[in-house]
């Protein structure tokens, strides 16, 4: 690649061979790109070649106590760094610092660790300012953007008919490299990266945060320096130019360093560490990951071809990929063939011969693939060979990480459990569980451990089938379908509910306390629908306290709707809680009575209270009316009835609620139906506005005792009447309304009706499911008939 150092300026020769890569010199600087094969496969030789008594890594150097847990040889990748940060204003930010097992800062680590020397962070930690300024975001610290977007770049992929950066470098380094001897592989990554950094002015480099943490990583070197003959440092390549610039005068403490960001952001920083897993699907940067390469498990396959010094390695990835992809193609029965195998092989051969490189990779594979597999036009369904291949690409491992002290309990409580009940959280994807919730013991248990893990990290499980408890719909099934993936982005979510407490049950159930606290004492509907959470949980200890709470709430809550959901609440639990494993509880009737007493005594305000609520209210006052339609004597008094009665008597009480009032009366005895039916006629008897609002007071009757309109003719007549005289635009008007009334009945009760209505015109019921005559058709025959009486007229025959 000699055309690289052609336009690179006459310093970077100089450089280069005085102090980056002087093997005989105090420091050696070996440039990388963060997840390089090519870059870990010469840094290997450089250190055999060079013996470092010291290894400084670009990483926060609050990480260097985690380095032992990373390189430590039960620690399987991927794994990562996951930093946390939170300021005095509430301000909170993480990051991650993957590690592959082909990542250069990861090969450093563990080959230190085998020759027995000292690795270090060097770089400032993630809380610096600049790294900072989009608060509650996640992000990578090894950010390759600059790198990546440089006019120089830009101008070299053009110039070498590549589609990207990665095409760029896998064609340049990954393939060329492995033939370069390691200082013209090291030189020619030096050179690139500084002609890429040189696109910037120093404006842009500080606005970064770039020469802010150059300075600081110089200072680390030059104490590292000072300490050890042969120091080897190892970091982006995008910054081995600014760290051989002459150097400034840079001796304040880290500490200082950071209390001057924190004065400019205003508040003290506190921030964590941890080491955890991670995934290759995380790591593929073609899902947003900022830094690396693409295609992880591609080039992990690469990696391990690499360290058993194969010839050919990416022809034998690719082969072995083919064959892989026809597998799982086939099982998928797609029509494939192995000529199709053989000709995308060839193909990759070819076209890597066509673009001048020494091997195909993984760009001639996905050309290859789309024209040997995808048949005609690239459309949805013909994509799917392409999509298996980059599922076998990027691959679907999860790390381990090795005991260790830094371990997080919330994390390892939830491993533990999961391993027990025999979730699947070592791979990526989803995978899908069937309950049977109430007759196996250890599915409830697990119901409730996937209850309480997606309370805490929603994004963990969703049930995709099953009673939902809550807005108590499907109550008759008896099974739970949950579908459930696990990934490094769900264990850092349990990290940050660490706070909460060390086991999911601790977490969450303090969790749940902190919300009730923020909720005003007297909203006892949302304090009991939090009871019911943590029993679904099997948080019991916290469901003792919370029905103390409710009663609490209960006596001050004035809200009839909020009451009516309390008492929604504690009664299914009354009903039903021994499916959901509860113990019988003489507390438990107590406080449904006394919810019951409460609602029915803010009956007499409902109608004051706006329509908008009304759907809830008519659910609210379905319930107290089955609670008093039943033999238990708690519900046996007249408060109920009365309170009915006077609200009826209310001028104020809207037709709808009315409607539904009369109802429960009639069907409790108080009221007969004649009167229930008497009421209707005079809303459509009565003036034009009383007669717009008859369909709002049938839809309130309808939606507790439709069976009144079935049997009672004199019902349906005065409907009839309030059609026939009602005027064409009024009708139209109501008919919405109308409609809505009538959706309370089935499709069979609908058909009795049409049958009732057909009889009283004299028509045969068919003749009502006859086709409407259209428009046009209405339109033509009036103007015929307006014609037909012109012409009877003028022969004098009308």
């Amino acid at each position: 690649m000699d055309w690289l150092t052609g336009e690179a300026d006459k310093e970077l020769p100089s450089l280069f061979d005085q102090q980056v890569f002087n093997l005989s010199s105090g420091t050696v600087y070996f440039p990388i790109r963060h997840h390089s094969p090519a870059c870990s496969f010469h840094l290997l030789k450089v250190m055999k070649q060079y013996k470092p008594d010291i290894v400084l890594i670009e990483g926060p150097a609050s990480g260097t106590p985690l380095i032992p847990v990373l390189a430590d040889e039960a620690t399987e990748t991927p794994v990562s760094l996951y930093c946390t940060y939170e300021d005095e204003q509430g301000g909170r930010s993480a990051c991650y610092y993957p590690l592959l097992s082909y990542s250069p800062e990861y090969v450093a680590m563990k080959e230190a660790a085998h020759l027995g020397i000292p690795a270090a962070f060097i770089d400032l930690d993630y809380s610096h300012e600049s790294r900072t300024k989009a608060e509650k975001q996640e992000t990578s610290i090894q950010d390759e953007t600059l790198l990546a977007s440089s006019d120089f770049i830009n101008r070299l992929c053009r110039k070498m008919n590549c589609r990207s950066f990665d095409e760029l470098w896998e064609k340049l380094f990954e393939i060329e490299g492995q033939a370069a001897t390691t200082e013209a592989f090291v030189r020619n990554v030096f050179t690139y990266c500084a002609l890429s950094r040189m696109c910037y002015s120093e404006e842009q480099l500080r606005a970064s945060g770039d020469m802010a943490r150059e300075k600081y990583m110089r200072e680390c070197i030059k104490q590292a320096v000072s300490k050890h003959k042969h120091v080897l440092v190892i970091t982006g390549g995008f910054h081995t130019y600014g760290l051989l610039e002459a150097a400034q005068a840079y001796s304040p403490a880290r500490e200082e360093q950071q209390k001057e960001q924190q004065g400019k952001k205003g508040g003290a920083i506190q921030q964590q560490l941890y080491p955890m897993v991670y995934t290759f699907e995380e790591a593929d940067r073609l899902n947003g990951y900022a830094s690396g390469m693409p295609y992880v498990n591609y080039y992990e396959l690469i990696w391990n071809k690499l360290l058993q010094h194969k010839t050919e390695p990416y022809n034998q990835t690719a082969l072995a990929l083919l064959s892989e992809l026809m597998r799982k193609l086939r099982k998928g029965q797609e029509e494939v063939s192995t000529s199709d195998a053989i000709e995308a092989y060839s193909m990759f051969q070819g076209l890597a011969v066509l673009r001048g490189k020494r091997e195909g990779g993984v760009y001639e594979l996905l050309d290859a693939a789309l024209s040997s597999f995808v048949k005609g036009e690239r459309t949805l369904a013909t994509d799917k060979p392409l999509e298996e291949l980059r599922l076998l690409l990027t691959g679907d491992k999860i790390g381990i990480v090795a005991p260790n002290p830094f371990t997080v309990p919330i994390v390892e409580d939830f491993k533990n459990r999961c391993s027990a009940s025999g979730l699947q959280i070592k791979t990526t994807g989803k995978h899908k569980k069937v309950l049977d919730l109430y007759a196996k013991a250890e599915h409830r248990l697990l119901s409730q451990l996937l209850q309480c893990a997606s309370f805490l990290v929603p994004d963990f499980a969703i049930r995709e089938s099953g009673p939902d408890w809550v807005a108590y719909r499907h109550m008759n099934l008896v099974r739970e379908t949950w579908v459930y993936a696990y990934s490094s982005r769900i264990e850092a979510r349990l990290i940050e509910n660490s706070l909460y407490g060390g086991t999911l049950k601790e977490a969450a159930a303090r969790k749940i306390g902190e919300r009730i606290q923020e909720l005003p004492d007297h909203h006892s509907g949302e304090i009991a629908n939090a009871l019911l959470q943590a029993l679904l949980m099997g948080l019991q200890d916290t469901a003792r306290r919370l029905y103390e709470q409710v009663q609490a709430a209960l006596r001050k809550d004035g809200n009839f709707l909020s009451l009516c959901q309390t008492l929604t609440v504690l009664n299914r639990l009354r009903q039903h809680g021994r499916l959901l494993g509860l113990a019988a509880d003489e507390q438990l009737p107590l406080l449904v009575a006394e919810a019951y007493n409460n609602a029915v005594d803010k009956l007499l305000g409902l109608a004051a209270i706006h329509s908008d609520e009304h759907p809830a209210i008519i659910q609210g006052l379905k319930l107290l009316a089955m609670l008093a339609e039943s033999s238990e004597s708690h519900f046996q008094n007249d408060t109920f009835r009365g309170h009915l009665s006077e609200l009826l008597s209310d001028p104020k009480l809207s037709p709808q609620l009315e409607g539904v009032a009369m109802a429960i009366l009639a069907g409790l005895g108080d009221r007969t139906r004649e009167e229930m039916v008497e009421r209707a006629r005079s809303y459509v008897r009565g003036t034009p506005e009383q007669a717009k609002q008859t369909a709002k007071y049938l839809q309130g009757m309808f939606e507790i005792a439709r069976d009144a309109f079935l049997y009672d003719d004199l019902l349906l007549g005065e409907l009839n009447y309030l059609i026939e005289e009602l005027p064409p635009d009024d009708f139209i008007a109501m008919v919405p309304e109308l409609r809505l009334a009538f959706t309370y009945f089935t499709p069979m009760e609908t058909s009795l009706i049409a049958e009732r209505v057909a009889k009283r015109h004299q028509a045969e019921p068919e003749e009502l499911e006859r086709p409407p005559i259209d428009e046009q058709t209405l339109i033509q025959a009036k103007a015929l008939d307006e014609a037909i009486r012109k012409e009877f007229a003028a022969w004098k025959l009308i």
